[in-house]
């Protein structure tokens, strides 16, 4: 391990595009020990990331930018600039874009680790050949790192809100 970084600039950190939603990595767990890692994910304007539960880490959501609407469990809201969205483990959630503009959250994960999950989404997002592969081994991936997708809600918000599923 090198010097430690204790400012990260704005532009600093890889990025990567997974269909409607970025991933700009931010600190990293190696930074932290594995306690923690962070991560901003800009959004595009009508975009639905899938329902999904996580088995081994908490998300928390500070909204940096835009309307971001969210459902945890059976309870929905949206949250602007300055709001946190508190997504914890063994409870199915999803976030969207719920304005005309696009939207950023910084995500804290805790504890690290979920991080390399989309690090290695990105080389899937890149080498799918069509939507039925991308499913594919997104859902694969996910089962490494104790993650599950759902299809639960995806109908009823979609057309509720005029979303688009990220990837689509």
């Amino acid at each position: 391990m090198g010097a430690l970084r204790f400012v990260v600039e704005p532009d600093e950190g890889k990025s990567i595009g997974l269909g409607g939603i970025g991933v700009d990595f931010k600190i990293m767990g190696e930074e932290t020990d594995n306690q923690f890692s962070i991560v901003e994910h800009p959004i595009d304007p009508g975009r639905l990331v899938p329902p999904h539960i996580h088995s081994r880490e908490d998300e928390f959501s500070y909204v940096l930018q835009g309307r971001v609407g969210a459902r945890v469990g059976d309870q929905e809201a949206t949250a602007g600039p300055g709001s946190y969205v508190l997504k914890p483990r063994g409870i199915l959630h999803t976030f969207w874009n719920a304005g005309p503009e696009p939207a950023r959250i910084l995500e804290i994960i805790f504890p690290a680790g979920f991080e390399q999950f989309f690090d290695q989404m990105g080389t899937v997002a890149e080498t799918a050949t069509g939507p039925a592969e991308f499913i594919q081994r997104r859902d694969e991936l996910g089962e490494q790192y104790g993650l599950e997708f759902s299809d639960e809600w995806v109908d009823e918000l979609t057309a509720k809100y005029r979303l688009k599923l990220v990837g689509e």
